[in-house]
């Protein structure tokens, strides 16, 4: 039985149920109700092996939406396990703007056989959303557009929209266009259902409607949705031809999108990485950055190697000592800042913590090793001394260890305190990693050279 002390729907809750029993009848149920960004949020707060077993669970009906929520890496892990039936009828029920995005990161083969799939007239709509370049409104905007001419009446239009089933998603207003398909205005919605049936369209339309060119960048929409505080707003090419709508859900969307890349490129790392993805990638990704980290702080090393005469017979130590620092500092920050993300989009918890420090454990060895092997080599052909290229090579790896552990528990540690970990996280963690890379090089270097 599952814990009464354990939230509803929670990831705790998830886990507990598929280890009762994978094909969960209580599950199930309540993957149906679930908004797909919580599905997707729970997903992605899985181990690879639950994440698989939950995904079977999903209606198949929701499962394009869920897709579309999810970042890069935790989508591919799971298209990669779908067959191509799924894969098609997955694609079928997402917008298009959003399945244009999807198809960007799936291998040529699985592109073909969706792009196959399609029917005359999505196929063009997608074909016309790639042709912008990416980070562009033409790429952000949704072409699913209800656009009404300013010659029909107004009790014409509401008797068009109630043969609709549904509308599309955040609909505030229709478009008006010509019949060429030029962009005139837009009515609101409630302006529509308040105006008197007899009127004409263009009577109760909006003609100074915002619009915006489709090649312009999100930085620029996002800047006009703030000023004029907007809800929606045309696209438009070069002739004013109405292409699509950027909605508020957009832009919000890529406001975030934004945000979660800067944190991560602060770190050298890509905002699309999963929280449990492949040890390997991971460790390949992070040491690049810690290879190119690797020349600045020899260049410090340096800069500190022009004072050996005042040193006397402890440069060589002095001299080292903020390549230690330097080397834990950066492998820290990156598991900092993964471990910070996972916390703020709620991937990380009690239950998941020791698999992702695991991980990060895993990590920090491979790189530990391999840039303490390079340092070291390097060591030996400046100093001509192997112990002590050995014992850089030892406090760089057992600094790279304290690093990906306190880099996980410490902003786990500060919510736990309500304090924020991405204010206080780096402080704590530059010491730690500077006490232990300290103690570990100079303790070593105490006990072997002097």
């Amino acid at each position: 039985m599952v814990s009464s002390g354990i939230e509803f729907g929670s990831v705790d809750w998830v886990l507990n149920h598929l280890a009762e029993d994978k094909s969960s009848s209580v599950l199930k149920a309540a993957l149906m109700d679930m908004l797909a960004a919580d599905v997707a949020n729970l997903l992605e707060s899985m181990p690879p092996e639950q994440r698989r077993d939950l995904w079977e669970l999903i209606p198949p009906e929701h499962e394009g939406e869920v897709l579309t929520w999810l970042h890069n890496e935790a989508r591919s892990s799971i298209i990669n396990d779908m067959d191509e039936q799924e894969l098609v009828a997955a694609a079928d029920s997402m917008e298009v703007s959003d399945l244009a995005f999807v198809l960007e990161e799936l291998p040529k083969d699985q592109t073909d056989l969706v792009l196959e799939s399609l029917d005359m007239d999505r196929r063009l709509r997608l074909e016309k959303v790639l042709s912008y370049e990416e980070g562009t409104v033409g790429r952000l905007m949704t072409t699913d557009v209800m656009a009404v001419r300013p010659d029909v009446s107004v009790a014409v239009v509401l008797r068009w929209l109630r043969r609709h089933e549904t509308l599309p998603p955040h609909t505030d207003a229709l478009m008006v266009t010509s019949n060429e398909g030029r962009f005139l205005g837009k009515v609101a919605m409630n302006t529509l259902l308040l105006s008197s049936p007899e009127q004409l369209i263009s009577d109760v339309m909006s003609g100074d409607s915002e619009v915006i060119r489709a090649q312009a960048s999100e930085q620029e929409v996002t800047a006009l949705f703030n000023r004029r505080d907007l809800m929606s707003m045309a696209v438009v090419d070069d002739q004013h031809q109405l292409l699509g709508r950027i909605t508020l859900d957009d832009i919000v969307e890529a406001i975030r999108s934004d945000a979660d890349d800067k944190v991560m490129k602060s770190a050298g790392l890509d905002q699309e990485e999963d929280l449990f993805s492949p040890v390997i990638p991971s460790a390949k990704r992070r040491g690049v950055w810690l290879g190119i980290n690797l020349i600045t702080v020899f260049a410090a090393a340096w800069v500190i190697g022009q004072f050996e005469e005042a040193l006397g017979q402890i440069v060589a130590l002095a001299v080292l000592m903020p390549v230690v620092a330097s080397m834990g500092g950066i492998a820290g920050s990156q598991t900092l800042a993964v471990a910070i993300r996972g916390i703020a989009l709620n991937h990380l918890h009690q239950s998941n913590l020791k698999l992702l420090v695991n991980k990060e454990l895993k990590i920090a060895t491979i790189n530990g090793l391999i840039m303490g092997l390079v340092i070291a080599g390097v060591v030996y052909m400046v100093f001509d001394s192997w112990p002590l290229a050995l014992i850089i090579c030892c406090a760089i790896f057992l600094n790279s260890l304290a690093a990906a552990a306190s880099g996980t528990l410490i902003p786990f540690t500060l919510k736990k305190f309500n304090i924020d970990p991405a204010v206080a996280g780096s402080v704590v963690l530059t010491t730690v990693t500077d006490v232990v890379g300290f103690f570990a090089f100079l303790g070593l270097g105490a006990i072997f050279l002097i």
